[in-house]
């Protein structure tokens, strides 16, 4: 017998009592610690694409190489830099060249980190998550998005190449007439911040189907494992709420900041994404207010379930007491024993132990019992 296979570790886990209760998923969510700083890996592929604009003409560079960006900080029109993939050298790089600060690279290349808005005399700086829905594991993944403001420059750092949502707005700047085409790099930002808080209301949608799916496992009583996807639902909803409260401050302070990056005009646009941000943050209320309602729901309907069990448990055990009682009595060891040799005695023990419980059964449905 091979002991190696038994991993008697994996088990002897389970003898503290707290270990029952954690999963893998809630440690990914609640394990935050910003004393630790992790190492974030290098991203193999780095994929650089620039959008050099104005009114009347557009440049796109779809796989750009990092120095030819550097031209831009001066090309008197728009620029978008969009930096898929993060490698601390291409970070610093790009970064040193538009003076940005040391401490703002270490939040691009952090992990974890929540959504804020930072402001300096020559740039402002945001980072959020863009989330999505995975509807293989039905949990809601993450992707840090920095994106800096310069003049007439605007810079995003993402992780992942494969996935985003400015597919649109890559097609939108292709459009000669649009007012991104017309304004200024801060137009452009705000571009971006409402696709990502665009997006929320999206992934809020998936998680509202799967919502109403266990509503109504909860609601027909069919699905024992109802509770469990109770929990795993309020888990994502915490997701949810740990980047929506911080994303309405980095938005207000777009709208309390005076630099002068910040065109006066177009402060009605991010009035409109604080506007999003806010119903997106009351809709998660909503939604765990019905998990809430859920859980009691079920709850109660286990309650009541094992009230019914126990019920029909007490009445059988009422009605069979008459008849354990007689056999009990007739089967005691006395030589004196009423009816007991006589020809008829078995017949009346039996029929009196049919009778009272006929009687028991008139009597508990009168009084309404069951």
């Amino acid at each position: 017998m091979n002991l190696d296979k038994l991993r008697p570790d994996k088990y002897l886990k389970y003898l503290y009592l707290p270990n029952l209760f954690t999963t893998k998923r809630t440690k990914e969510i609640l394990s935050v610690n910003p004393t630790v700083i992790p190492q974030r890996e290098e991203a193999k592929d780095v994929l650089v694409s620039v959008f050099d604009y104005n009114a009347d003409a557009i440049e796109e560079k779809k796989q750009a190489a990092l120095n030819d960006c550097f031209k831009y900080k001066t090309s008197g029109r728009n620029t978008w830099i969009n930096i898929d993939g993060l490698r601390k050298a291409d970070v610093e790089a790009i970064c040193s060249h538009f003076d940005i600060h040391p401490l703002v690279i270490e939040d691009i290349l952090s992990i974890n980190q929540r959504p804020k808005m930072d402001e300096s005399d020559n740039y402002i700086f945001c980072l959020l998550n863009m989330l999505y829905y995975n509807e293989e594991k039905l949990a809601v993944e993450q992707e840090q998005i920095s994106v800096i403001l310069a003049k007439d420059v605007v810079i995003s750092f993402q992780e992942d190449a494969r996935r985003d949502v400015f597919t649109s707005l890559r097609e939108k700047l292709k459009l000669p007439n649009t007012k991104l085409r017309q304004r200024g790099a801060d137009l452009l930002c705000y571009t971006l911040l409402d696709m990502i808080v665009d997006h929320y209301f999206v992934v809020m949608e998936k998680l509202g189907d799967r919502i109403e799916d266990v509503e109504e496992e909860v609601t027909r009583g069919n699905n024992p494992r109802a509770l469990a996807h109770i929990t795993q639902l309020r888990k994502e909803l915490i997701v949810l709420k740990r980047n929506f409260a911080p994303v309405r401050e980095l938005v207000n302070g777009f709208l309390r900041s005076e630099s002068d990056l910040l065109e006066e005009r177009h402060e009605k646009y991010y009035k409109d994404v604080y506007d999003h941000i806010v119903q997106a943050i009351d809709l998660v209320e909503n939604y765990r207010d019905v998990m809430v309602s859920m859980q009691d729901l079920h709850l109660n309907n286990m309650n009541l379930k094992m009230n019914e069990v126990m019920k029909v448990m007490a009445i059988v055990t009422c009605l069979l007491a008459p008849a354990t009682v007689i056999g009990g009595i007739f089967g005691m060891n006395f030589k004196s024993i009423p009816y007991l040799h006589n020809e008829y005695g078995f017949w009346v023990a039996v029929g009196i132990m049919l009778i009272i419980p006929i009687a028991m059964v008139w009597i508990f449905r009168k009084r309404g019992w069951f």
